[in-house]
């Protein structure tokens, strides 16, 4: 995988580490990492999105102790076996609820009707500009 694939926003509240664990998660998800795929080096990562090798290391820390990726002598970080499934569209639906959840409290916070955010989140998805190029087929 190439680490131009990867979004890193410097100006998000989630810390950049976070960013790329829950990338690589739903890159795993989704089938689009497969077992035994290999991810940038660390290198590689930090200089393409210019940040800090320690952030990248973390990252790639957290996910090889939750097992998601483990470390291959001369091929670097790769997808363990045990998660290399893909996971149904459910599965992956369920793991955008926490998001979806906070989206739900700021629209309530900003006083808007669910009807209207979700023709926004719709028309948005559907948009030219969404940032999906990646979205694979659901199964």
């Amino acid at each position: 995988m190439d680490a131009s694939l990867f979004l890193v926003t410097p100006a998000s509240p989630d810390p950049i580490y976070r960013q790329v664990v829950e990338q690589v998660r739903r890159f795993v998800a989704a089938g689009q990492l497969r077992v035994g795929e290999g991810l940038p080096s660390v290198r590689e990562m930090a200089e393409h999105h210019a940040v800090n090798p320690m952030t990248i290391s973390r990252a790639y820390s957290q996910l090889e102790a939750e097992g998601v990726l483990e470390r291959r002598r001369g091929v670097g970080m790769v997808v363990a076996a045990a998660r290399g499934a893909g996971l149904t569209a459910e599965e992956r639906l369920r793991l955008l609820e926490p998001r979806l959840r906070d989206v739900i409290r700021e629209a309530g916070d900003l006083g808007l009707a669910a009807g209207p955010v979700c023709e926004r989140l719709h028309a948005l998805f559907l948009s030219p500009a969404a940032p999906h190029p990646r979205a694979p087929a659901t199964r």
